[in-house]
């Protein structure tokens, strides 16, 4: 090989002389396994150089790596630099001929990285953002139980489920920028089916305390058959998510192995982590722009006399999804317009260090053959090669038991907080987007920087994992506290004051009994006496008012509330009575801390993953990870815990006698609930961590196939009786 000025990413200190056809491989170290172009080589180590008329850093790698045999074509390029590829790669950025000069600025590792971001920072705000944020306007707006928006939630992992055997294995060996662009439009086409419900049903009708809340008012509410017809709607929903699950599955499977393949060995973590925080800053962001949307109400343009406070309030939950789906449908424009792969990223191949767990019977060496999983009959085979992994296996598992964690609080972490701070949907929706920004986001990005910055081994990484679960796993025991409930006559209490017994409701006493209150008309107000009334009427109150200051309305003359000042009948405020729960600056730190240590474990995981299989089994690997984390994690995490939830509930919705959403939950019972899921899937995740580690047998270091030595920071180490070969920093 020819000396060379850094241009093609290697330098050369001085000449190397391999004159010798095949010399022995103690002397000439070992050969490089090219996944594309000439299979085998005659001597260990040949390196091209760029043509002297195209110097460009991108052009690197271009000629083969191997000298080319007698009677065989080399293709050529339009810049006019010589490759050695069976399918003739087309290497511009663009849209069939379509490949404007100005796009291939683009045509990089980080505009790559740019596209996936934004396309990621979409699904996280829809998928784990605004659905979690208006879960509990939907249950109001079309009658649904926790367990059925659960349901929903599930949807998203059912489709995955479905598809990603199909997309990680056929995507894998694919053109993957076109999997992930249409797998963006149809994640849009989802996001705007989502919205679709609104506009398909009529007015939403809240009977508000002022017309028949009030004692002595008109308290006739006739019963309809609307409730059963609105709550079917739970399926356009579902197939909504099962759209956004459809177009997801390439994001997190594909997505993550082209980058991985287009950039440097030791720089794949922190592109990956970038990658992955944009997916934690859109839930943060869809709390809070959600969160924002739920103030406004859902019928626009209506005149109506009721606040956020009010809990027949439902928020403009649409609009974010109309917003989203139209973004989706734009970025996935530039997504298609990628090409196999990026310029340049062959020498990334070709100092590519294996880390996978070595078998046995050495069965896992048939990965390495370029033929390999390019057909359907060696889907089995590809199965195998990865049940007979045990780290893969353990690592899944333990991703399992974080993800049901994950999915169950991202879903009902927002009710959690409602419930124990007495707050309102899009308060609630908004202190879980400031947990979440920081925790998740920080955490997801720190995790993929420890990582690079400590140039961590498989077996370093997954240690690290095991660190961060079992830190996590401490700081879940703040789950035994609880903010109480607030006091409400004729739910917590009797209307005198006394305890009332669990699970009975007696809302009617002397001081109401004249009103003819109905159950059905739920509109809490809070009293002088700081104890909730189930509405106006259950209060005794018979005029009402509005506060010119916050113009929330204010009952006077409420008969069951005594007025602490003056003698005679109290008054109340609409809306919940405020929580001065001394424990909910404790309460939200942890729950920061145990956010925060199970993200920061999730890139690393992710990392050890890639490593411990080999190269061309990556895609399916992700792919068949995330069927064990969604089958046994994501499906039945929303379910579990909409369950759950369902049991701690004090105030059922009573529709003409049938049971519909939840109003109120014991504090007490959630948390402990919490608490039991918390701590069993923690304990399992750590056992899944440590056999993980123990069972991980890396490869002999003076046999690693396909691959040269390296040192920890990704330079090449040929330093047997030869002068040294490095490989130049770049990015």
């Amino acid at each position: 090989p020819q000396n060379s000025t850094g241009e093609n990413g290697f330098c050369f200190s001085q000449t190397l002389d391999f004159s010798h056809p095949s010399p022995p491989p103690s002397k000439a170290g070992r050969t490089f396994d090219i996944p594309r172009g000439r299979e085998a080589c005659s001597t260990p180590l040949s390196n091209g150089t760029a043509s002297a008329g195209a110097p460009s850093p991108s052009d690197s790698c271009a000629k083969p790596l191997c000298p080319t045999a007698p009677g065989e074509e080399e293709t050529q390029s339009t810049e006019g630099i010589k490759y050695v590829s069976a399918e003739g790669e087309e290497l511009a950025c663009g849209w069939g001929g379509v490949t404007p000069g100005r796009l291939q600025l683009c045509n990089t590792s980080k505009g790559v990285l740019f596209f996936l971001c934004v396309a990621s920072f979409l699904q996280g705000m829809t998928v784990n953002g605004f659905i979690n944020t208006v879960i509990t306007s939907i249950e109001r707006r079309f009658d649904l139980r926790s367990y059925q928006s659960g349901l929903i939630a599930s949807s998203y992992d059912i489709a995955a489920c479905v598809c990603l055997t199909f997309v990680s294995y056929f995507g894998g060996n694919g053109h993957k920028p076109r999997w992930l662009g249409w797998g963006v439009l149809v994640m849009g086409l989802g996001s705007l089916l989502f919205a679709l419900p609104h506009f398909t049903t009529g007015w939403y009708e809240a009977r508000s305390a002022a017309e028949v809340g009030i004692c002595g008012g008109n308290q006739s509410l006739p019963c309809t058959q609307a409730a059963s017809s609105l709550s079917s709607y739970r399926f356009v929903f579902m197939l909504g998510q099962f759209l956004h699950g459809m177009g997801a599955t390439p994001l997190y499977t594909l997505g993550v192995t082209y980058l991985d393949e287009n950039v440097k060995t030791n720089y794949s973590p922190v592109y990956i982590a970038v990658f992955y925080t944009a997916a934690i800053l859109g839930p943060a962001a869809g709390y809070l722009v959600g969160g924002m949307f739920l103030n406004i109400y859902t019928e626009i343009g209506r005149e109506i006399d009721m606040t956020p406070e009010n809990t027949l309030w439902v928020g403009a939950w649409w609009i974010g999804f109309l917003g989203a789906g139209a973004a989706s449908l734009l970025i996935s424009i530039p997504i298609l317009g990628y090409p196999q792969r990026l310029p340049g990223s062959q020498r990334y191949i070709v100092m590519r260090v294996s880390e996978a767990h070595q078998l046995k019977d050495g069965s896992h060496k048939k990965a390495s053959d370029p033929d390999f999983g390019k057909t359907v009959k060696d889907l089995p085979g590809s199965v195998l090669l990865l049940l007979k992994n045990p780290t893969f296996i353990f690592l899944c598992l333990a991703g399992a038991t974080e993800a049901t964690l994950i999915a169950g609080m991202s879903t009902f972490g927002p009710k959690f907080l409602e419930s124990q701070f007495s707050l309102s949907a899009s308060e609630a929706a908004t202190f879980f987007g400031y947990l979440v920004v920081p925790a998740g986001g920080g955490g997801t990005f720190l995790g993929g920087f420890l990582v690079n910055k400590f140039k961590l081994r498989c077996s370093g990484i997954i240690k690290l994992c095991l660190l961060c679960t079992v830190s996590s796993l401490l700081a879940i025991f703040i789950f035994f506290i609880h903010c109480p409930n607030m006091p409400m006559a004729g739910v917590t209490q009797m209307y005198e004051g006394s305890a009332l017994p669990g699970g009975h409701l007696n809302l009617t006493a002397a001081c109401n009994a004249e009103c003819g209150c109905r159950q059905e008309t739920y509109s809490p107000v809070c009293g002088s006496d700081d104890i909730m009334y189930y509405s106006p009427c259950h209060a005794g109150c018979k005029k009402v008012s509005e506060n010119l200051r916050n113009g929330k309305k204010v009952y006077h003359e409420c008969s069951c509330i005594e007025n602490t000042l003056l003698p005679g009948p109290g008054e109340a405020e609409a809306g919940k009575c405020t929580s001065s729960c001394a424990k909910r600056p404790l309460l939200l730190f942890f729950m920061f801390v145990v956010i925060l240590f199970t993200f920061l474990s999730s890139i690393p995981a992710l990392t050890a993953t890639l490593r411990c299989v080999p190269d061309r089994q990556r895609s399916f690997a992700l792919g068949i990870q995330w069927i064990v984390v969604r089958t046994l994690g994501g499906i039945p995490g929303p379910i579990a815990f909409g369950s759950m939830i369902d049991k701690s509930c004090l105030l059922w919705q009573d529709q003409c006698g049938d049971q519909g959403s939840c109003y109120i939950y014991q504090n007490s019972a959630m948390s402990q609930y919490t608490l039991i899921a918390g701590l069993v899937y923690k304990v399992l995740g750590t056992t899944f961590f440590i056999v993980a580690c123990l069972l991980y047998k890396p490869p002999d270091p003076e046999s690693a196939p396909g691959s040269s030595d390296a040192s920890e920071d990704g330079n090449c180490d040929l330093q047997e009786d030869k002068p040294s070969l490095t490989a130049e920093e770049d990015i």
